[in-house]
């Protein structure tokens, strides 16, 4: 014996109904990964911070340790010092690097070890004439 509806019950739930509607206007074609596998399901292993490393991911940031942090910023600030536009600029920025480059020597973070000491601001200032002149 087959079941059937009472007369005027809807099984179509107003949710239903909408999902149905905008599929005869066409709503879901076009929908960017429609048809292709969510990311985080081709991955073999579950991780339970997915979604932070994907969200980090997408706002382009990273974390480092502290004194690698302050590795790749001292290599920067050589960078911009290189290409520094004026001696005062110069040495403003190695004079700034220095100055983080100190602090995190007396109180070091957890993490690796910093490896670097304070720059020497009059070596890097004379090659940096150097290369304005040459």
């Amino acid at each position: 014996m087959t079941e059937r509806k009472p007369p005027g019950v809807s099984f179509e739930s107003w949710i239903d109904k909408q999902i149905r509607e905008a599929q005869a206007r066409g709503e879901f074609a076009e929908l960017p990964g429609a048809g292709k596998p969510l990311p985080q399901v081709t991955d073999a292993s579950y991780d339970e911070l997915w979604w932070i490393k994907q969200k980090m991911a997408r706002e382009g940031l990273s974390v480092l340790p502290p004194s690698l942090a302050l590795r790749k910023e001292a290599e920067d600030a050589l960078a911009a010092a290189s290409a520094a536009p004026s001696e005062r600029a110069v040495r403003r920025i190695i004079e700034d690097i220095n100055t983080k480059i100190r602090e995190m020597m007396f109180r070091p973070p957890p993490g690796p070890p910093l490896g670097l000491k304070p720059y020497d601001v009059e070596e890097i200032v004379r090659a940096w004439r150097e290369r304005r002149e040459g």
